[in-house]
């Protein structure tokens, strides 16, 4: 992905992702807080109108010149120092961050604008008189009913005294089993969207399967954490000590505005059990390595390498009892809560369920519920100080809950049918790109040369929208029951993923909406999205000059081509399948360049004695690094052996490395950062700009030399692709 937690993860820009302020069942919120890549954590940022931000964001690329952003450049700093404040500094200077956000960033311009479309859309459809049942009255009554407050305040906590009954109910380890079943929901995306984390015991990803790439396989993943990551719970940091006091007294206050009593105690023992359970999580570093999540384990195995948990009953809860293999993602995890189960006090896990209940649908409950989550979960965590407008809300929950129904008629609407063959002939030209690159590549063997030509050549690209489009007909929508449309909105998901296992796999779906403004690849399918919200001005105008073109939209295209061969992607074959095509020469050639790039990476320091994570960021800073590569190359070859022109006293090359340092133009609250940081696989959009630095053309351009900050020399830049 291009944003964190964009997919594959994409690149990292703004994702939809409804959560920093509270608007999701418990999958969906996971989402938001456990990846704050690039792209939840841009999506945070950008999902407001244009009017919430003011005049500065728009000037981060202005449309209407058809060029890079030649305001938002500081002439001040030496390209070669800090190419990053070289290109946004002017921008950095004169841009706040609003109330409502987390931070700010270029992304923001098209996330505002797909906000709002998509707001008409709500608008138009919910004037309509579109019949019961069809997407267009589902879209209104999903709206209206998340708009009444005043209907949600009066039902209080009605809506969730069925569901903490059956938790009340719980006598037995057994019951506790069938209880932990029942939460079980298919809220965790390993390879596409990069959702690492869920609040439920553990995740479930329905996907092709490793070994059988035609099929869809259940994997299990490491769950039961409200916030973010196991740092959170266990680093000693005084800023994370600081956070813990603030998280107790928080879990305190929800228990306590859901009527409990003892709600210090109950706060204890969830405390108590998160920490526990963060003991046994592995690292996202560790998550991301594939050979450590290729565990098959069939379900007489689970009693033996996970003993604690009565898988059974667990398995009869989540509705899986005839289920007879699982990939297991991360079986020290599994192995470490299953025992939690047996160990910790009935009374202790009744507490940690109703908690996490309560605070997975505090959006659709009364405000004091959803205040403190705010509170909490936005303001504390992230930074930002004032909630979004109900609307806005609003507006991401039918992203969230119908994506598709919406996504059909954004499409129709906002997208024309010469843009998308635009698009298109941008790909062929960065596929073809690729193709030269790794034909000219002396250290790779024939055989490995030919794989990773036929990956290229069976990658399905996937512009603008799906070919097909989810079927929402077994969701029930009511107009005025807001809790229940997102409980049976979790339910219908679920259901709606568990009923694909063992199907053939469909290789051209999609994994965002049209809407998104983001870009994913694919590696099970071996396929790429490029969702219509992100091929527009300012990544794409049909009027610039290929030089802004290909160092925007075109350093985005090959992002997440190049993740088809990055430290995760080289891992899959053209089929989508887990085999290793490569020589041990070429794999030591290639992890020894990943390393130096790592080690690059790992130098970057945000804030004193916090540094980005070379390990956990390698995937998308190879990305990165053969994206601006490779559209660098599909940009020369544009222009046919002619040189490009001029504009605003800038050559063609300078245009190009411009225009992919302003795709990063970004501002965040420190919370914010300092969560990236500890949870993305993308890195800062100040340190993606300086990939720059091992690209030979770039030196040349702006005539880099040594003893400037950002110099490397010519054998420690780092060419992979």
């Amino acid at each position: 992905m291009i944003l964190g937690s964009l997919a594959k993860p994409p690149l990292c820009g703004p994702s939809v992702c409804p959560k920093e302020s509270q608007l999701t069942t418990p999958s969906r919120r996971a989402n938001c807080r456990a990846t704050q890549s690039a792209l939840c954590f841009f999506a945070a940022l950008l999902s407001f109108p244009a009017a919430a931000q003011g005049p500065a964001t728009t000037a981060v690329t202005n449309p209407s010149a058809h060029s890079i952003a030649v305001a938002n450049i500081d002439p001040s700093v030496k390209p070669g120092d800090d190419f990053y404040r070289y290109a946004n500094g002017a921008w950095l200077a004169r841009t706040e961050i609003p109330e409502d956000r987390a931070g700010i960033g270029v992304f923001s311009i098209l996330a505002d604008r797909s906000s709002k479309n998509v707001a008409a859309i709500i608008e138009e459809e919910a004037k309509s008189s579109a019949p019961p049942g069809s997407n267009a009255r589902k879209i209104a009554d999903l709206y209206n009913a998340y708009m009444d407050e005043g209907a949600i305040e009066a039902r209080g906590l009605k809506p969730l005294e069925p569901h903490l009954a059956e938790i009340a109910a719980i006598h037995n380890r057994h019951d506790l089993a069938i209880a932990l079943g029942r939460t079980l929901r298919a809220d965790v995306d390993l390879l596409n969207n990069a959702v690492f984390s869920t609040p439920n015991l553990f995740g479930l990803w329905i996907a092709p399967g490793f070994s059988d790439s035609d099929h869809y396989v259940p994997y299990l993943l490491q769950g039961g954490l409200q916030m973010p990551s196991r740092a959170y719970y266990l680093d000693e940091s005084q800023p994370m000590k600081d956070l813990r006091v603030q998280y107790v007294a928080h879990v305190a206050a929800m228990f306590r505005y859901a009527g409990f009593d003892d709600s210090q105690a109950r706060a204890n023992h969830v405390i108590d059990l998160e920490r526990a359970i963060a003991e046994t999580h592995i690292s996202l570093a560790d998550i991301e390595d594939i050979a450590k999540a290729n565990n098959l384990w069939t379900r007489s195995d689970f009693a033996g390498k996970a003993p604690g948990l009565d898988w059974d009953a667990y398995f009869e809860g989540a509705g899986l009892s005839q289920q007879q293999q699982f990939m297991v993602w991360t079986p020290t995890a599994l192995a470490g809560e299953s025992a939690l189960v047996a160990s910790t006090p009935i009374d202790a896990w009744k507490d940690w369920l109703a908690y996490h209940l309560i605070e997975a649908y505090a959006d659709v409950l009364p405000r004091a519920l959803a205040q403190e989550d705010f509170s909490f979960f936005s303001t504390v965590m992230s930074g930002i100080r004032q909630q979004r407008s109900r609307w806005q809300l609003g507006v991401n929950l039918v992203n969230a809950e119908l994506g598709d129904a919406v996504g059909e008629i954004y499409a129709q609407k906002y997208f024309s049918a010469e843009a998308k063959a635009q698009a298109q002939a941008m790909v062929a030209n960065l596929i073809a790109a690729y193709h030269k690159r790794i034909d000219a590549l002396a250290w790779l063997a024939p055989s490995t040369r030919a794989e990773a030509q036929a990956k290229l050549d069976t990658l399905y690209v996937g512009i603008g929208y799906p070919e097909t489009w989810k079927d929402y007909s077994a969701y029930e929508v009511r107009p005025d029951d807001a809790f229940g449309n997102s409980w049976r909105a979790s339910i219908w998901k679920y259901q709606t993923q568990i009923a694909r296992i063992g199907k053939s796999v469909d290789r051209h779906e999609w994994s965002m909406t049209p809407q998104t403004v983001n870009a994913v690849n694919l590696p099970l399918q071996n396929a790429l999205n490029f969702p219509a919200a992100i091929l527009q001005p300012p990544f794409f105008d049909p009027d610039r000059p290929a030089a802004v073109n290909y160092g925007a939209i075109g350093a985005v295209i090959g992002h997440e081509i190049s993740h088809t061969f990055d430290a995760e992607g080289s891992a899959f074959d053209s089929k989508g399948r887990v085999r290793n095509w490569w020589t041990p020469d070429d794999h030591a050639h290639f992890e020894q360049q990943a390393e130096k790039l790592e080690k690059q990476y790992d130098a970057y320091e945000p804030f004193p004695g916090i540094h980005v994570n070379g390990k956990q960021t390698i995937d998308e800073n190879i990305a990165d690094l053969g994206g601006v590569a490779a559209a660098y190359d599909g940009y020369r070859a544009s222009l046919h052996g002619a040189e490009a022109p001029a504009q605003d006293g800038f050559n063609g090359d300078q245009q190009f490395f411009i225009a992919y340092a302003q795709n990063w133009a970004s501002k965040s609250r420190e919370a914010a950062m300092r969560r990236q940081v500890l949870t993305d696989g993308h890195s800062p959009g100040q340190y993606r700009a300086d990939i720059v630095r091992n690209s030979d053309a770039w030196y040349a351009a702006f005539a880099v030399k040594p003893g400037e900050t950002l110099y490397l020399a010519p054998d420690d830049r780092v060419r992979i692709w």
